[in-house]
């Protein structure tokens, strides 16, 4: 799979069958939709390519308050890579003077000249160009490639869209939500230096950058961390920390249990297994250190069930 950033036209690609949107998650709806590409453009003989926009066009017109993300960049294009059905990704910058193109000009200048692109699928609801004024009938009337319209996937008799991903992580419902993404919910990121609390309470922790303000889930959580020295029990806290934090910025901490060494500047990958409860402030730090232990324990508990189970 090949990323590409800026204007495409630079690399001389040949045409392709195309599908476009945020793929935030890729979760079930996004990989039958890409398993339907993949079928299409063997037919045609042409490759897969998929556009996507970066930062989220959400995120770009709620700046103040924008919505969660699933997945950060890198994230998504391990998701895609993994499902090894697309072999060109476009990443366009969302932008104001991309916001302002006209459905027409974006037909125009990026479907046909830039991607060139000879099959196109989208999902049923979307719309595209300034004031979203595009559709299924302005895309199927283009002579240059033909459009087909995904219907929506149901899991378990929901629709499987990113949204209700988002809502099922905040409530908690880790295993509604891995049922519509079709595997664990993860989030990867460096280690970084932290306040270095945990070390002094006998709880040492892995402090993973989140680069998005907002995650879509919070809480404590038993986790399986993806190392580059093998895959690792743990507890991890996701949210704000507010009995030793004051400031307004998300933090992802882990405890790795039976591990000791250094992991700074390493990318973690945090797979997130089940809810333990959610964050809240205590009024003095041994009081912290009693529920960390309580947590340990039933992290613990929980892995070694996890481990029989799947003996």
């Amino acid at each position: 799979m090949q990323v590409f950033l800026g204007d495409p036209r630079r690399f001389a690609l040949p045409g392709c069958a195309l599908t476009i949107g945020n793929f935030d998650g890729v979760h079930q709806g996004h990989r039958r939709m890409l398993e339907r590409l993949r079928s299409e453009a063997r037919a045609r003989a042409l490759p897969t390519a998929l556009l996507t926009f970066e930062p989220h066009p959400r995120e770009f017109f709620a700046r103040a308050n924008p919505p969660a993300r699933l997945s950060t960049l890198r994230d998504k294009f391990a998701l895609l890579e993994e499902l090894g059905l697309i072999d060109y990704v476009f990443v366009y910058r969302f932008n104001h003077s991309f916001s302002n193109m006209s459905a027409q000009g974006f037909v125009d200048q990026v479907l046909v000249r830039e991607l060139n692109t000879r099959y196109l699928l989208i999902g049923d609801d979307f719309q595209f160009g300034s004031g979203r004024k595009g559709d299924f009938e302005l895309l199927a009337s283009c002579p240059h490639f033909a459009t087909e319209a995904m219907p929506s996937v149901l899991v378990k008799g929901e629709r499987a869209s990113s949204t209700l991903v988002r809502e099922r992580l905040a409530a908690g419902d880790l295993d509604s939500a891995n049922a519509l993404l079709g595997g664990v919910y993860r989030i990867s990121g460096k280690v970084m230096h932290g306040q270095k609390l945990g070390r002094t309470i006998g709880f040492p922790t892995a402090n993973i950058h989140l680069p998005h303000l907002k995650p879509a889930l919070k809480g404590v959580f038993v986790v399986e961390v993806d190392a580059p020295q093998g895959r690792l029990g743990g507890v991890a806290s996701l949210g704000l920390n507010p009995t030793v934090s004051d400031t307004p910025d998300y933090k992802l901490e882990v405890h790795l249990f039976d591990f000791s060494g250094d992991l700074y500047g390493q990318r973690l990958t945090v797979r997130f297994l089940k809810k333990l409860r959610d964050e809240e402030r205590y009024d003095d730090l041994a009081t912290l250190v009693a529920q960390i232990e309580r947590d340990a324990a039933s992290a613990k508990t929980y892995l070694t069930s996890l481990q029989r189970e799947q003996a």
